[in-house]
């Protein structure tokens, strides 16, 4: 048998690390994809069917396939990063991150200028950031500002024009914001210390500004110049400020990148941390859209390349959840305990709220999307064939054994529909009976909404473990609904799931939104099933005195038992306590039906 084109591009694939291409018949790049063996990853794509339809689609799609042959897996993943952001291919995890952020820019000139720009020259100046947090910019421009007095103006500051006296101080000077290098009042020299002082700021290290300006209070209390001293005392004040709010782990910690990652059926989110001289410098969340099932690794390890060239890191340590290689030159740290565990849990605590900001603003947005995301993770989670878009939940309530009752519950795209919810009187049953009730009422429910042509739901919850499953089967069973629909119970202890005929459980993540939809049905389903049980045995005990009572009727009574709380309390209550409720007239009938009955 003659092997086709894309076959034979396969075979010829060589087992080296590398980056791969697939297009489609019209010549339009699909997917990009690094592997530390390119025959055996490619290969893994053609040879089972895939969990989910768009990596079945995309499968069925390629045509041609490309490749970049390269020397290391490091290699092969910054290629990808650079194919990516350049061809954006369809299928490729998409990066939700286009702003342009600022930067500190420390100015190659003589009497360097520090200020805050949005793009980069490349002129030999020095810039620190980007940063995405503009409260810190200005924090960090605002404590240099009160630290050192530098230039603002952009005169060219060479020693021939100075010499030529060809500027004069401005008002800057004059109010104490610069020390004039424009007339020569201040030294080259003394001016570039205080901007290598600033540039260790911009680093996280406070330790040498604060030595130094301590050095500099103590000369000025020695030599009695107290007011001096107390300036340079509030600069010591401001600067151990702002330290000790960056400052939230061991100054021992020094220049290692923290990585974590979030994720959810449809998109992740990477959360970045910078840590110089035990602060945090930077903190930055990347949002990254999923195009296929592609793992937390895989998207972690492309957002760390992403982040490291866009933000210029060259530490050698990173901090990251699970393990993961990415070259030789670069120490993976997974902290199990102690000072760095604490931070890698500040970042993934850090995702997780921008992830919850960003659905939250989805939900306003576009409710609709924010319904199908929830549905297509609950199909995912519970291994369904369909969206559940309809869910019932049924549950018993029989305290006591008394006045055996059912609730069933609808939700209808995630949310209750009230409307359609119902209550079951038990009828064939006799006892508290639970399984056999259970039977009984899923079975009267699923007859009606057949003979009446009403749609079924995708989702059948019952409320208790396999006991309970097991009952409400043999009604789905009788009436020829297995496989048709789906229908599972759940165990109110540890919140197990049970499917039919599998004795092994389902255990949801217990932060899932499956799970938290699951036990809203479930905990909706105990409070209308409770709520219609209560209303029924207090009419079964409010019946049994109104039918005694001559002139009173079952308003009355309720109105009365709903004050009194009991028939007892009411049989104890004084004629005037009872007037104050239902009237004279009323009262005196109560009082005597119960004084001649006592009698």
């Amino acid at each position: 048998m003659q092997k086709s084109s894309l076959d034979l591009q396969i075979l010829t694939l060589p087992d080296n690390p590398g980056v791969y291409q697939y297009y489609d018949k019209d010549g339009k790049i699909l997917y990009v994809g690094k592997a530390k063996n390119l025959k055996k990853r490619v290969s893994s794509y053609f040879n089972k069917i895939h969990d989910t339809a768009k990596t079945n689609v995309l499968v069925k799609k390629i045509v041609t396939i490309k490749h970049i042959v390269v020397p290391t897996e490091t290699d092969a993943l910054l290629l990808e990063n650079n194919l990516i952001k350049t061809l954006q291919p369809r299928y490729n995890v998409l990066l939700r991150d286009d702003k342009t952020y600022p930067w500190i820019c420390i100015k190659k000139e003589p009497f360097s200028r520090i200020f805050l720009t949005r793009r980069m020259v490349k002129d030999g100046s020095e810039y620190f950031g980007p940063y995405t947090n503009f409260k810190m910019v200005y924090t960090i421009l605002d404590l240099i500002k009160e630290l050192y007095p530098l230039r603002t103006c952009n005169y060219d500051l060479s020693e021939s024009n100075i010499n030529a006296g060809k500027f004069k101080v401005c008002l800057e000077y004059h109010i104490g914001n610069c020390k004039g290098p424009c007339e020569g009042l201040e030294p080259l020299e003394e001016y570039q210390r205080q901007v290598n002082a600033i540039r260790e700021i911009l680093k996280g290290n406070f330790k040498e500004s604060l030595k130094d300006f301590k050095k500099l209070m103590t000369t000025y209390a020695q030599n009695l110049q107290f007011e001096e001293a107390q300036k340079i005392k509030e600069k010591i004040d401001i600067l151990e400020s702002y330290q000790s709010k960056s400052t939230i782990i061991n100054p021992k910690i020094t220049n290692i990148d923290v990585f974590s990652i979030v994720s959810d059926e449809s998109a992740a989110y990477v959360n970045f941390l910078q840590i110089s001289h035990g602060s945090i410098i930077r903190s930055h969340t990347l949002e990254m859209k999923k195009k296929l099932d592609e793992s937390d690794q895989e998207l972690l390890e492309l957002a760390i390349v992403e982040l490291r060239e866009r933000f210029q890191l060259l530490s050698r340590e990173i901090i990251v959840p699970f393990e993961m290689d990415l070259g030789e030159n670069i120490k993976i740290t997974v902290p199990q305990l102690g000072d760095k565990k604490q931070i890698l849990d500040l970042s993934i605590r850090n995702a997780k709220f921008y992830r919850i900001e960003q659905l939250k603003q989805l939900q306003i947005v576009d409710p609709d999307r924010h319904v199908n995301r929830i549905m297509a993770q609950m199909q995912k989670d519970l291994r369904l064939p369909v969206e559940p878009r309809h869910i019932e939940c049924f549950d018993n309530s029989n305290i006591q054994g008394t006045n055996p009752v059912a609730a069933c519950v609808v939700f209808k795209d995630g949310k209750p529909s009230k409307k359609d919810y119902r209550h079951f009187n038990v009828k064939t049953v006799e006892g508290p009976d639970d399984f056999a009730s259970m039977t009984e009422i899923v079975g009267r429910r699923y007859k009606r909404l057949l003979e009446e042509n009403e749609p079924l739901p995708q989702l059948i919850i019952i409320d208790g473990g396999k006991g309970q499953l097991s009952a409400a089967l043999k009604s789905i069973d009788e009436l020829g609904l297995r496989g048709k629909v789906t229908i599972i119970g759940i165990a109110k202890r540890l919140e197990e799931l049970f499917y039919p005929g599998d004795s092994i459980p389902l255990y949801l993540d217990k932060r899932s939104e499956t799970l938290k939809v699951i036990q809203q049905l479930r905990n909706e389903a105990h409070r209308f099933g409770i709520t219609f049980h209560r209303d029924k045995r207090s009419k079964a005990a409010l019946n049994s005195s109104v039918e005694s009572i001559p002139g009173i009727g079952e308003k009355t009574m309720t109105t009365l038992i709903k004050h009194f709380k009991s028939v007892k309390r009411l049989k104890l209550a004084t004629e005037q306590e009872i007037t104050a409720v239902v009237g004279v007239s009323k009262a005196k009938k109560i009082v005597n039906f119960y004084h001649n009955t006592q009698n």
